[in-house]
């Protein structure tokens, strides 16, 4: 086997995947953050209509698979047999393949009844647009699961960067070019895509359902950028295996007994994946619905709570708080998507040691993924919260108005990011134990809670959009406290929840204080200071008040975090080992007490 496979340990292939998953973030930072100012609130509505109905269409094309494909390579790799391993490849594609011409064939036909149910027709333009990506995931996904499997994350990280930097190029171009194309349209007496505009609120109105039609339609190139990449990757380098290996390995199974076991495993997580998606669409349709219930019994009580709206057509305000509340959503994500990739390198890892009942490992690999996660998520979710409203002041400067619907609905999330983001590596790790029935018990069960409260708390014109975080919470609280239970009654593990929850909680709090309190100091200060001073370009935006305080108070945040954790000696060697030089690392952080 190649060296460079065999030095990819948990922790180091969870960085590979976290580094590449912070740039795509970033990536979508400079794609979602113009495209909200671009086609505003009202647009992102269409955006994430489009979404909502691809993203349980792709879930359930996919569901499972690349999952199942990671952990028998992985199993078959560690048992030594290697042709076993590559045949499950070859049979994964060819059930990738079909899956992903039948969800995009899906998703094409019952485009028009979905966005004529939701009563958003408006939609139909980005839901046609981002249908083909489907496909092009489901392709892409073969290479990904298999890759993963043989624990070399890399491939899976590079085409998840091409991809979106594919995205952010033609997305945004197109959308920019549309919308600049209908304005010019109307400025010149016009008809705006066919339709008549009185003025240029009508006018934009018209634009932006094509105009995140654009948008999505970079989400689609992107892929087939990716898809390029991993098929010629493929190609040059191949997968690692020598010749000995395939040599010295038992000859494979047969291939209709390999597609059986692929498929038997991924039954249970594609029925994950179904309840999971019905739900998120019953409850985006759910919450759009109510959102236009709760405004037409009493729009006066939410024009008063929400100043902002003012100027919004009354048929947009329901789009317009839904779309705001999908904003939001790309902060909520930020946190689980990074601790995403801790669970997709554990799972192979867990399985390898599973099958060869490698006690040790488990038990390491299970508390140093819940303990890199809470390091993580606790102090990146409470900073989110006590700075919830400069940081979405910071990113949305030009669209102000949503900033106060926004910024409650953020603090509420950012307390319980920590749940939200060890839900996957929690999964993960039960699959990796051949446990997929679990998952879909627990989901049941949170998923049922949230399409209650959503219905009840959504519709009542007193909360309206700040009800939806409550039900996506306690769905959250759900299934992480039984799945946590499970996994380590089924590995027989004992964890000290000292280490791996209370000492990371303790900093994360001792850090958000120090951000709440910088921030608001810093703030004051350069209030009073930069008073009746006007400074432009770059060094005008760093020295405003709010930009330079959030900054300033993050800088604290991080390194009083970072002091507050060797002090605590809440970081052990068995983590830091799995790092890349981590054995360098640990010396020195041993030589001083600071690991426990």
């Amino acid at each position: 086997m190649s060296e460079e496979r065999k030095k990819q340990s948990m922790l180091n292939g969870a960085l590979i995947l976290a580094v590449a998953t912070v740039l795509v973030k970033v990536i979508g930072a400079l794609y979602k953050i113009p495209l909200t100012e671009l086609i505003g609130p009202i647009g992102r509505g269409y955006f994430s209509v489009a979404y909502n109905i691809y993203t349980p269409l792709y879930a359930i094309s996919m569901a499972g698979l690349p999952t199942a494909v990671s952990r028998l390579v992985s199993e078959n790799v560690a048992l030594g047999h290697f042709n076993n391993a590559r045949a499950i490849y070859k049979v994964a594609t060819k059930i990738f393949l079909i899956t992903g011409f039948c969800g995009t064939a899906l998703m094409l036909l019952i485009a028009y009844p979905y966005a004529s149910y939701i009563d958003e027709i408006r939609s139909l333009p980005a839901i046609l647009a981002i249908a083909p990506s489907i496909f092009f995931c489901c392709a892409m996904s073969s290479y990904r699961g298999y890759y993963e499997g043989m624990r070399n994350m890399a491939p899976t990280a590079v085409s998840q960067v091409i991809e979106a930097v594919g995205k952010l190029g033609l997305g945004l171009g197109l959308s920019w070019f549309i919308m600049r194309y209908g304005v010019s349209q109307f400025e010149a007496g016009l008809p705006v895509f066919g339709q008549s505009a009185a003025d240029l609120t009508e006018a934009k109105s018209i634009i932006w359902p094509y105009s995140a039609a654009g948008a999505i339609l970079g989400v689609t190139a992107g892929t087939v950028f990716g898809l390029f990449y991993l098929m010629i990757s493929h190609r040059v380098k191949g997968d690692g295996l020598t010749r000995s290996d395939l040599i010295n390995s038992p000859k494979a199974d047969p291939m209709k007994f390999l597609a059986k076991r692929i498929i038997m495993f991924a039954i249970p997580m594609v029925a994950s994946a179904l309840i999971l998606n019905i739900t998120n669409l019953i409850d985006a349709v759910m919450i759009r619905r109510q959102l236009a219930s709760a405004f037409a019994n009493s729009p006066e009580v939410i024009k008063t709570m929400y100043q902002s709206l003012a100027g919004t057509l009354d048929k947009d305000v329901p789009t317009h708080l839904y779309g705001t509340y999908n904003s939001v959503l790309d902060f909520r994500n930020l946190i689980p998507t990074i601790t995403m990739s801790l669970g997709i390198s554990a799972l192979p890892a867990l399985s390898a040691a599973w099958a060869v009942r490698d006690k040790k490992t488990i038990r390491v690999t299970i508390e140093s993924v819940i303990r890199v996660t809470m390091l993580i998520a606790l102090p990146a979710g409470f900073g989110m919260a006590v700075l919830a409203e400069p940081i979405l002041s910071l990113i949305y400067s030009k669209s102000a108005d949503i900033i106060p619907i926004a910024a409650p609905i953020l603090r509420t999330y950012g307390f319980a990011t920590f749940l939200m983001a060890a839900s996957s590596p929690v999964t993960s790790m039960l699959q990796g134990l051949g446990r997929t029935d679990i998952p879909v018990k627990t989901l049941i069960a949170g998923a049922g809670a949230k399409i209650i409260l959503n219905y009840v708390l959504v519709g009542n014109p007193a909360y309206n959009i700040k009800g939806a975080p409550i039900g996506s919470i306690v769905c959250y609280v759900i299934i992480v406290a039984a799945n946590v239970f499970f996994l380590l009654r089924i590995s027989k593990t004992k964890v000290n929840f000292l280490s791996i929850f209370f000492k990371p909680l303790f900093c994360a709090s001792l850090s958000a204080s120090a951000a709440w309190a910088g921030h608001g100091l810093v703030n004051s200060f350069l209030a009073d200071r930069l008073a009746g001073l006007s400074f432009t370009g770059i060094v005008g935006k760093l020295l405003a008040p709010n930009t330079f305080s959030t900054l300033f108070a993050i800088a604290a945040a991080v390194l009083i975090y970072v002091i507050a954790l060797l002090l605590t000696k809440t970081l052990s060697k068995d983590d830091i080992l799995m790092l890349p030089k981590g054995e360098k690392v640990a010396k020195g952080l041993e030589k001083y007490g600071l690991l426990s």
